[in-house]
């Protein structure tokens, strides 16, 4: 089950991101994080970034609501 808890003006969420994939996409959930697989490699921000714009298509608020508080 994912560990969701929250947080002041929102919510905070554990992801586990697996960079270089062949397509973006959620992979299910392992250990309480949602588990993300994105094209974007894991250099200069790129990774972040495009885990930004896919949680916020799939949660459907803008890419500015989401925060990258490590990593």
């Amino acid at each position: 089950m994912l560990d969701v808890r929250d947080a002041e003006g929102g919510a905070t969420l554990r992801v586990r991101v697996s960079p270089r994939a062949s397509r973006d996409g959620v992979a299910g959930e392992r250990q309480g994080a949602l588990v993300v697989r994105i094209t974007a490699p894991p250099v200069e921000g790129a990774a972040n970034a495009a885990v930004l714009r896919l949680l916020a298509r799939i949660l459907d608020v803008p890419a500015s609501a989401i925060v990258v508080r490590q990593g």
